[in-house]
């Protein structure tokens, strides 16, 4: 059965920093490739980073210059790190992994909320 469960969110100051996880059993993370969005209340759910199989990387103009998406293999997992925390930034963070032909799948989110 594949599980991808995200982790890591809470409530932080504007500013702030928070380092968001996803990590995955059933599949082998690396070979997929994975992104993480966002949904806030009343909006739909946007992209924010992704990063392929091979390691490139790819953001939204929401999260340029200040959030970092990684992988650890052997950890299974892959990252955010997400720096200058905006009052904008608040919402429901989730991971998907997806590969051609296996599918795509999602975690249950993890809440992140910005404020002072």
């Amino acid at each position: 059965q594949v599980q991808l469960v995200e982790s890591g969110g809470g409530l932080v100051q504007p500013g702030g920093s928070l380092r968001l996880s996803c990590a995955a059993s059933g599949i082998t993370l690396s070979v997929y490739a994975v992104g993480w969005y966002r949904q806030a209340p009343g909006k739909q759910r946007e992209s924010v980073a992704t990063i392929t199989a091979a390691g490139s990387t790819n953001y939204a103009d929401v999260g340029k210059g200040r959030f970092t998406i990684s992988r650890d293999n052997a950890k299974n997992t892959v990252y955010l790190q997400m720096n200058s925390l905006l009052p904008e930034d608040p919402a429901v963070y989730y991971c998907s992994a997806r590969r051609v032909s296996f599918g795509e799948f999602w975690g249950q989110g993890t809440q992140v909320t910005v404020s002072s």
